[in-house]
């Protein structure tokens, strides 16, 4: 029983590494292609014709700040279609119909497209909308999104002069990341993701992907990838992936910003993270035979995609760890002195968001103050993940539960979830890490203090955001256990420089009685 402890924990700390391993490969990569550059092409005279896809249920709180700001975009009238894609059950689709019939009347092309059930969630509502689709390009922004004026003049034109670019993707942008602690470490992830990650992909050939919003498709590309498909929770993904393997090349730019908002609370938080687990695994098991055997794809490029599509299975990897560790100190195992290499191989991640900070803020050692809080968050949404990993294995029904969000609302949606149980989970490994810590300490195994606090930690914050969420909105059934509440404030974003256009000459006072 011992030995078979000890394999498994060997085991599992080798598996971590790989993905250690992964994202200095991914440092490598971005260091070799950091100084790639994609000038902006001018756009013709007579510029191709673009629909601008807005897809929404539910939002009653942002549908007037996305439609606004679709309105907005630079591009000649006669050459733009907006479609706002509804599929709400709320008073939403009475706010987007109002605004659509305003701005009609004042010359936009502009139409709801409006479903009485939503069959395949957002997939399904992108596709049903193509019927009426005039454009040749497909811009997509959902309900968070802010799309600068400029977002067509800055993309459109690289589809210009290549045939073969199916699609561009923007960096998002930060609306609210500095709102609240919860908020800061979003931003710092998503931050990782687009200007280290998504730069690698892109520029290195290694499977890159389309985000589900701020970038636009070429028409050609989606129809002759299949179109949206309804059988994964991760369209974006599934749809690039079909893309990729039938030749199609991508781009990403950076300097590109569209800013959208951040989960603010951390059930909307841990309802995000858990739809792309699914997702990302449901595309894993979809597509690891084709990319496999997708030869005219380097070796190191279907790797890549592989792993990083599994990559959300290091949340079972941490628990597993965590697991095996009062059983090791109990038995007195002394490990390997080798162990250190594997926690100097762990670095890889971290690594990357450090440098993405330091890549695109002047401030980036100040912004690093939230780095504590986002290895506490990382860690504690392990139970999460694991969650949704699960269920993706078992074969369990996966429906697309929406991020709910605030807008300009200082307060939690209305439709916020009941509390999410997960949290009992969460108390008992901290209490686990808590124990092994006593035990670790009392038995001198002081190379295991480390990860047991950072557990420790990381599992009680994120259980008592819960709570304390869950007791302000009165969804916790032991009403009289309160803690201690601090509102999500509402500050400027501090991300990204946000520049609101002079309102349209009819806009003076009308559009703000009609909502």
């Amino acid at each position: 029983m011992i030995a078979l402890v000890v394999v498994v924990y060997w085991l599992t700390l080798i598996a971590l590494s790989v993905y250690g391993l992964l994202g200095l490969y991914t440092l490598w990569q971005y260091w070799r292609h950091r100084h790639d550059t994609f000038p902006v092409p001018p756009l013709p005279a007579n510029p191709p014709s673009v629909t601008v896809q807005l897809p929404i249920f539910n939002e009653p709180f942002v549908v007037k700040r996305l439609v606004h700001a679709a309105v907005r975009l630079h591009y000649p009238r006669h050459r733009l279609q907006i479609q706002v894609i509804d599929d709400s059950t709320d008073n939403t689709t009475t706010k987007a119909a109002r605004l659509v019939a305003y701005y009609r009347r004042k010359g936009i092309n502009i139409s709801l497209v409006h479903r009485a059930e939503r069959a395949g969630y957002k997939a399904g509502a992108l596709a049903h909308a193509m019927s009426t689709a005039t454009g040749d390009f497909m811009a997509i922004f959902d309900a968070d999104f802010q799309p600068q004026p400029d977002f067509l003049q800055q993309t459109i034109p690289h589809f210009i002069d290549n045939g073969r670019l199916g699609m561009i993707q923007t960096r998002w942008g930060h609306l609210n990341d500095a709102a609240s602690a919860l908020t800061a470490v979003q931003a710092i992830a998503l931050d990782k993701h687009f200007i280290m990650e998504q730069t690698v992909r892109h520029r290195a050939n290694l499977f890159p992907k389309f985000n589900g919003a701020g970038g636009v498709w070429r028409r050609a590309c989606l129809e002759d990838a299949g179109g949206w498909q309804t059988d994964t929770i991760c369209e974006d993904l599934c749809l690039s992936i079909r893309a990729l393997l039938q030749g199609w090349r991508f781009r990403f730019l950076p300097h590109v910003i569209t800013p959208a908002e951040l989960p603010a609370t951390i059930g909307a938080y841990k309802s995000q993270q858990a739809r792309w687990a699914k997702g990302s695994l449901q595309c894993l098991r979809k597509y690891a035979w084709p990319i496999l055997t997708a030869h005219e794809q380097s070796l190191a490029a279907r790797l890549y995609a592989l792993l990083t599509m599994s990559a959300y299975c290091t949340h079972g990897l941490v628990i597993l760890l965590l697991l095996l560790q009062i059983p090791l100190i109990v038995w007195d195992i002394q490990l390997s002195s080798w162990l250190w290499l594997f926690t100097l191989i762990g670095l890889g991640q971290p690594l990357l968001f450090i440098m993405g900070q330091q890549v695109l803020y002047p401030n980036w050692l100040g912004r690093l103050r939230h780095f504590p809080a986002l290895l506490l968050v990382a860690a504690g949404m392990a139970p999460t993940g694991t969650r949704a990993i699960l269920q993706t294995l078992l074969g369990h029904h996966h429906p697309f539960v929406r991020t709910p969000k605030q807008g300009d609302q200082n307060r939690i949606a209305d439709d916020a979830a009941p509390i999410d149980w997960i949290v009992l989970a969460e108390l008992f490994l901290a209490l686990y890490a808590l124990a092994g810590i006593m035990l670790a300490a009392s038995h001198h195994h002081a190379g295991s203090l480390l990860f047991l606090a950072t557990c420790m930690l990381g599992f009680g914050y994120v259980a008592l955001l819960t709570l304390q969420e869950a007791t302000t909105t009165n969804r916790f059934p032991l009403r009289s256990f309160r803690l201690r509440h601090s509102p999500v404030k509402q500050v400027e974003p501090s991300t990204v420089q946000i520049h609101t256009p002079e309102p349209l000459p009819f806009e003076q006072n009308s559009l703000n009685r009609i909502i």
